[in-house]
């Protein structure tokens, strides 16, 4: 099987039937695709988010199967996809999974939804769908490594992947033809961290990209279109031109036994992943010390090197998305609200006190964490005081992680907060919306999800 991992893994996706996956990755997989309804509609009036909606209407027909969450209209899947692609990213409230560092539910679900609403898919069709795409992807993503991510945004790139195999899993696709899907995802595979620096649009098109280039991989590939058969490990591959540290036994290993998908991480804070750790220590801090965001002189971070490719590009944010990415911006808003919310960002995220905050935080290297990392995002802080004293605090698991995960009734709170703050949805709609998510497993069919 590890002479061809891509052969494998194709075989996974394709031959995955619902009756194999345990009940509890099932139970996850909804709690997982209420989140990320809950992240889309969050995003329904983000500037670039309104860009990509524009387009698809210009682009794509003006009636078809598959609904665009954000505006309630129906279209083509290819342009559905897209706009809920682009929405349920622009927020940072959308799921991780450590290991990958990729955000799977912000590409899986838009493709899946999409083909399944345009083939008139069960609830349980669509559950096995999304869980083959979260295994595909998350196994990507780690046989990738980290050197990938340092430069390439994993959710762009392993997304691809995994859209294509959520997408293909539900037309039927066999293994030789989910291959093939993966080839032609594969070579369409893209994304870059430069956007950071200049405060871009383009995390929002990576993941627009991803889902609709691999639901089109999924669907080419139904009516023979060929790809190539060792898009990941070739000669010319995936790992060829994109990372230096990649181990193709990640992709094969555990197929069937490990279930990635429910190590999947939820997010609490509105923000970069690499920022929690930190800013759940901070918080544990000041509460056992009982201090205010006045009573702190300087903040070091511990953190592992991903943190710092990453969220060391952004010094003074100049927007509200770019903030998310600033370990500084993010610290201070724990320090002076408790939470890193939505409308922390929105309303105080250049407030002088914020901000000041923010210039006394920095990050360090830490051996532990970076060793641990990214099987584990362990935080660490340094506090210094301004009346002189040193204090510490770490947390092993930042909230959200599958040690410290969100129940349901969070799941269900989140996704009603989510819908309110982006005026998509009213609380009658979330209601009914939350009651069919649970009871997804049983639906005949996969219609629309929310009224015209």
């Amino acid at each position: 099987m590890n002479d061809q991992p891509s052969a494998a893994l194709a075989a996974f996706a394709a031959t995955l039937k619902t009756d194999t996956i345990p009940a509890p990755v099932l139970r996850r997989t909804e709690d997982l695709f209420l989140d990320w309804l809950g992240s889309t509609l969050a995003g329904r009036n983000a500037r670039a988010v309104q860009a990509v909606e524009r387009y698809a209407r210009a682009m794509g027909p003006a009636e078809g199967a598959a609904e665009v969450l954000i505006s309630r209209r129906m279209t083509s899947p290819h342009f559905a996809a897209m706009v809920n692609a682009a929405a349920s990213h622009v927020v940072e409230q959308d799921d991780v999974h450590n290991g990958s560092v990729f955000h799977p539910a912000a590409v899986v679900f838009p493709a899946a939804l999409a083909t399944a609403q345009a083939t008139g898919a069960s609830g349980r069709e669509f559950l096995a769908a999304a869980v083959a795409g979260y295994e595909v992807g998350i196994r990507v993503g780690e046989f990738l490594g980290r050197t990938h991510y340092r430069i390439f945004h994993t959710t762009a790139t392993a997304g691809t992947l995994a859209a294509a195999a959520a997408a293909g899993r539900l037309l039927g696709l066999d293994a030789d033809r989910m291959l093939h899907a993966f080839g032609s995802a594969g070579t369409q595979a893209a994304g870059l961290w430069e956007f950071l620096r200049d405060a871009a649009d383009s995390k929002q098109l990576h993941c627009a990209h991803a889902a609709s280039a691999g639901l089109a991989s999924a669907w080419l590939a139904r009516d023979g279109f060929t790809g190539a058969r060792r898009i990941l490990e070739g000669e010319q591959g995936m790992a060829a031109g994109m990372s230096t540290d990649a181990d193709p036994s990640r992709l094969v290993a555990g197929l069937g036994q490990r279930w990635a998908t429910a190590e999947t991480s939820f997010k609490y804070h509105a923000s970069c992943r690499h920022t929690h750790p930190s800013a759940d220590a901070l918080l544990a801090l000041m509460r056992r010390e009982n201090l205010r965001c006045d009573d702190i002189a300087e903040v070091k971070t511990l953190v592992h090197q991903g943190a710092i490719d990453v969220l060391g590009r952004v010094v003074v944010p100049s927007t509200v998305h770019q903030a998310k990415f600033s370990m500084g911006t993010v610290l201070g808003l724990v320090a002076e609200y408790g939470y890193a919310g939505l409308d922390e960002f929105d309303r105080h995220f250049l407030a002088p006190r914020v901000a000041a905050l923010r210039d006394r935080v920095a990050m360090q290297l830490d051996a532990e964490v970076d060793s641990a990392y990214p099987q584990r995002w362990i935080g660490k802080v340094q506090v210094r005081t301004r009346d002189g004293r040193t204090l510490q605090a770490r947390v092993d698991e930042p909230k959200g992680d599958p040690g410290n995960t969100l129940s349901r009734p969070e799941l269900e709170d989140k996704a009603r907060r989510l819908a309110a703050y982006g005026q998509a949805a009213v609380p009658a709609e979330m209601d009914a919306l939350i009651e069919r998510v649970w009871g997804l497993e049983h639906a005949p069919r996969l219609e629309r999800l929310l009224a015209a």
